[in-house]
């Protein structure tokens, strides 16, 4: 998981998303072990007051956005999910900006 911040900040420079499954065989393990990867960087971004970068990821039936887990780990840390697209657009946007 050491290429995955990598990873994800080619992502954002290209202004780019990707499956939960692509960014798993890409980076060489299983889903469950990427989602709880992104959600420890989630925890990091979070307190660093950065945009999250799991936001980059998404779900392969949802419609462009991250599957749920992510909505429920932004949840837990404090972020106001009143309107989820809106919520995810933000944060892509964010890494978008920060990466050109």
């Amino acid at each position: 998981m050491s290429d995955l911040a990598s990873r994800l900040a080619d992502l954002a420079s290209r202004g780019q998303t990707v499956t939960y499954g692509a960014l798993a065989r890409e980076m060489g393990c299983r889903v469950q072990d990427l989602t709880a990867a992104l959600e420890a960087m989630m925890e990091e971004d979070a307190q660093a007051g950065r945009p999250l970068r799991a936001a980059l990821c998404e779900g392969r039936l949802s419609d462009g956005l991250p599957a749920q887990g992510f909505f429920l780990k932004a949840a837990s840390l404090g972020f106001d999910l009143s309107d989820p697209v809106a919520f995810v657009a933000d944060h892509r946007a964010g890494l978008f900006r920060r990466q050109s």
